[in-house]
C-alpha cells in the first residue's frame, strides 16, 4: 500500500482551501495559526509542489490545490459520513437549528412535511432563542436569521430579497383621518423588530423624510406579535413584504405605494466545518432547492 501524507495535514488543506484564510481555518480546526501552516507544509513537502497561491491574507488555491481539492474532498465526506454513522448509535440524524418564530410559521413548517418524506431519518430541534448566530456550535448546528450580512468567517447564503412595507389596521384607511400621506406618520407609533431596527429609518429615507419622528417606536423580539399588535391599531409595523403577503390577515393593509428596498435579508448560517456534517448538509440542500422552487 502507498505511503499517504497525515490525515490532520489533508484535514488542514481542505480546510484552508474552503475558507480562503489560515486564520478562519486555524479557528475552525481549533488551532493556532502557525501549527496550521506547518500542516500545510508538511503536505505541500510530501506532494513536492506548493498547492496555494498566497495573498495578502488570504490563501487561493492554485491549480494543483483545485484539483486536489476536487479529488480528496469528496472522500473526506465520506470519511466523516462513516464515522458518524458508526457513532450515532441509531439511525436517527439530529439537527439543532435556530430560527425566527415568523419565519418558521410562514415559510418552514408549511414545507417540512416535504423534508420529512424525503429524509425520514432527519429529525429537527427548534430554538426560536435570541443571539443565534452567536450560539453556532454551542448549542445550535445551523440557523436562519434575518441580518444586514454575516460574519465572513461563518458559511452564510441569502435567502432573499425583500421590499420593506408599512403594515397596519385595515382601521387607518377609514375614518376621518385616514393615513395615506407619508408626512401623517409622525402622528403614529411605528412598530419595529429588534433585529431590524433600520427598517424605518430606510423607507422614511426613500419616501422623503428623513430623520421623521413618529410618536414613539415600539420594538418586539418576534415578528408573530408586531403583525397582530399592527392588526390590533397599536402601530404601524414595518416588515417585509413577504411577511405582509404570508400573513394572508384581511385585518391588515399595506399603507402607501412606496418601494423600498429592505437593508435586511433572511440568511441560512452555520459554522463552515458543520456544513461537513450530514444533517446540516441534508437541511441546507434542501432548504435552497425549495426555495428556488418558489
Amino acid at each position: 500500500m502507498r505511503r499517504l501524507p497525515p490525515l490532520t495535514a489533508i484535514e488542514a488543506f481542505v480546510a484552508v482551501a474552503r475558507l480562503g484564510s489560515i486564520k478562519a481555518a486555524a479557528q475552525e480546526l481549533a488551532l493556532s495559526p502557525p501549527a496550521l501552516s506547518r500542516r500545510i507544509q508538511t503536505l505541500e513537502r510530501f506532494i513536492s509542489r506548493p498547492l496555494f497561491d498566497r495573498r495578502h491574507q488570504a490563501m487561493v488555491p492554485n491549480a494543483d490545490g483545485e484539483r486536489l481539492l476536487s479529488a480528496i474532498a469528496p472522500a473526506l465526506d465520506s470519511m466523516s459520513d462513516a464515522i458518524e454513522a458508526m457513532t450515532s448509535g441509531s439511525d436517527v440524524l439530529r439537527l439543532r437549528l435556530g430560527v425566527l418564530p415568523l419565519y418558521a410559521s410562514q415559510r418552514l413548517f408549511p414545507r417540512l412535511g416535504e423534508l420529512r418524506a424525503a429524509h425520514p431519518e432527519l429529525h429537527l430541534d427548534i430554538d426560536t432563542g435570541g443571539n443565534a448566530l452567536s450560539r453556532l456550535g454551542e448549542g445550535l448546528d445551523a440557523v436562519i436569521v434575518v441580518a444586514r450580512d454575516i460574519d465572513p468567517m461563518l458559511y452564510a447564503e441569502r435567502l432573499d430579497r425583500n421590499m420593506v412595507f408599512p403594515i397596519g389596521a385595515r382601521a387607518l384607511l377609514d375614518g376621518p383621518t385616514p393615513l395615506r400621506d407619508p408626512a401623517q406618520m409622525t402622528e403614529h407609533s411605528v412598530l419595529l423588530h429588534r433585529d431590524m431596527p433600520d427598517t424605518f429609518a430606510a423607507w422614511s429615507q426613500a419616501a422623503g423624510y428623513p430623520g421623521m419622528e413618529p410618536v414613539a417606536i415600539d420594538y418586539f423580539d418576534t415578528g408573530v406579535l408586531i403583525l397582530e399588535a399592527a392588526a390590533q391599531g397599536l402601530g404601524v409595523a414595518f416588515m417585509h413584504e413577504n411577511h405582509f403577503e404570508d400573513a394572508n390577515d384581511p385585518r391588515l393593509v399595506r399603507l402607501f405605494d412606496i418601494d423600498v428596498t429592505s437593508p435586511y435579508s433572511y440568511w441560512f448560517a452555520c459554522r463552515p466545518r458543520a456544513l461537513q456534517t450530514k444533517p446540516v448538509r441534508i437541511f441546507r440542500d434542501w432548504l435552497i432547492r425549495t426555495l428556488r422552487e418558489g
